[in-house]
């Protein structure tokens, strides 16, 4: 009874830190970075600028009859302009990264969560169907394989596993 209420205890934990890690796109800040990074990202912007930009070149080579050149070639307030745009345009796509970076992680947490419990699961029926086999006095040949899927998952094994081979491979990268 205990073993079942902590359990249920471990995978409440676990859904609430699951629904706290998917709500990472609730808060103010990453709401104003997604819709400038689909602003930024779409066409109609690019067309927009493709447009301001060649009407910005035609008033200022005077190709547009009765305006005044206000910024004359080489453009020098354009490629300011342009240059101050490239560096937000380059601060949106590194926010855009990072973003997909956690939501990335969240996705592989979930998935080896998913595993997790499935492979519990799975371990479970196994147990079932070896007893059922027993009570209903078939004959049972030692099976050492079923008796390795038989055992529990070590969590902290797999744990340490990842861990080696992510040092490995960032001393394989610092070389």
């Amino acid at each position: 009874m205990e073993n079942t209420i902590e359990k249920q205890q471990a995978t409440t934990n676990s859904e609430e830190q699951l629904r706290s890690s998917l709500n990472f796109t609730n808060s103010p800040i990453d709401k104003l970075a997604v819709l400038i990074i689909e602003v930024l990202g779409s066409m109609t912007f690019l067309i927009s600028c493709m447009v301001m930009l060649t009407g910005w070149i035609c008033w200022n080579v005077k190709l547009i009859p009765g305006l005044k050149p206000f910024d004359p070639f080489p453009f020098p307030t354009l490629e300011m302009a342009v240059s101050i745009f490239a560096i937000i345009l380059s601060i949106s796509v590194l926010i855009n990264q990072n973003r997909q970076g956690r939501i990335e992680k969240i996705r592989q947490q979930v998935e080896f969560e998913i595993n997790v419990r499935a492979e519990h699961e799975i371990t479970r029926l196994l147990e079932l169907v070896h007893e059922i086999h027993q009570k209903m006095g078939l004959s049972t040949v030692s099976d050492q394989e079923l008796e390795s899927m038989k055992q529990r998952t070590d969590l902290e094994e797999i744990k340490r596993t990842v861990d080696q081979l992510q040092s490995d491979a960032a001393a394989d990268h610092a070389e």
